[in-house]
């Protein structure tokens, strides 16, 4: 037991420094919360539909919703429903036992909709489909699928991007309202 002890007191305190805030990213809650406000009136209810993925991007998706990144204090949270749903956030290639449970999903989720899709898997089917080979399981990317409004690159993306993404989303809903 004592060796162990005085490896634990030679190594110290072992963890990852925390990520820089990076300036850009500091916007104003106020503003955005009403920016949402005044695009949805209510706040952006997110739907998260996984069509096959292997769990790096959920991952992910998780991490923007802890205490760092703190999704909630915008004003955007997660919803069940697709029927709740403001936005659809779509990881993984669209495999073929989920393209009409994906259709049902986007049919179902009300207007104004908007479609945001995470990952590389999500765009052309990623390690999946590698080099635009077909496979007998997966269909390719989500707009294969659905139409979308904005893809998130990375395999997985970082937190910054998916909220980076889910911004660029909600203005350009903003761009092309009344």
């Amino acid at each position: 037991m004592y060796p162990i002890i005085k490896q634990i007191i030679r190594t110290g305190i072992v963890t990852e420094a925390a990520p820089l805030a990076d300036e850009a990213m500091r916007l104003q809650p106020q503003r955005l919360q009403e920016e949402i406000l005044r695009l949805l009136g209510s706040a952006l209810c997110i739907r998260h539909v996984d069509a096959g993925s292997c769990n790096g991007c959920e991952l992910e998706i998780h991490s923007v919703n802890n205490a760092h990144y703190n999704i909630e204090g915008l004003g955007i949270k997660f919803v069940a429903s697709p029927r709740h749903a403001d936005m659809l956030l779509v990881t993984g290639p669209v495999s073929r036992h989920m393209a009409t449970a994906l259709r049902r999903t986007y049919d179902a989720t009300p207007e104004p909709k908007l479609v945001v899709a995470i990952g590389d898997c999500s765009r052309d089917g990623g390690i999946f489909c590698a080099g635009g080979a077909e496979n007998y399981a997966i269909l390719g990317g989500v707009a294969e699928v659905i139409p979308v409004d904005v893809l998130v690159t990375g395999c997985p993306p970082t937190p910054t991007a998916i909220l980076q993404g889910i911004l660029t989303a909600i203005s350009r809903q903003a761009s092309f309202s009344p």
